[in-house]
């Protein structure tokens, strides 16, 4: 049976094993596929945190032409707030905190925002409730 719906979305990055790495960490998503592209010979990977059928394609190229910047990224659900401020202060420590975290009440719930190493931004939550809001759509 095919994939239905939204499935993926593809960032440009320089570094594919930095990138991996970064979103192993902060998103606890895994490699579920990766190759060489035979046409392009270019290095893909594939990664999910296994949760539905969507995935992060990560395409390694010399230079990343497009970023996203805060207001535009990438956003996980984390098991709790305690993680969401374990995880700020790790970006902390490492220079890639870039806001947050922040408690904007229901249904945005407790957010902060990390740089990845290319520039994009993943957004990093607790208490969202976007399930409960498309219940009620």
């Amino acid at each position: 049976m095919s994939d239905l719906g939204l499935t993926h979305i593809a960032l440009e990055v320089t570094n594919i094993d930095k990138s991996i790495t970064f979103y192993q960490k902060y998103a606890s998503m895994k490699i579920v596929h990766r190759r060489v592209d035979e046409t392009t010979q270019v290095d893909v990977a594939w990664i999910s945190d296994l949760t539905r059928p969507f995935v992060i394609v990560l395409v390694k190229t010399p230079q990343v032409n497009s970023q996203l910047v805060p207001n535009f990224h990438l956003g996980v659900a984390l098991k709790s707030r305690e993680l969401v401020d374990a995880y700020c202060q790790q970006a902390l420590a490492e220079g890639i905190l870039i806001d947050g975290p922040n408690d904007w009440g229901s249904p945005v719930g407790y957010w902060a925002y990390l740089r990845d190493p290319d520039g994009h931004t993943l957004e990093i939550s607790f208490g969202q409730q976007i399930q409960f809001t498309l219940e009620q759509s």
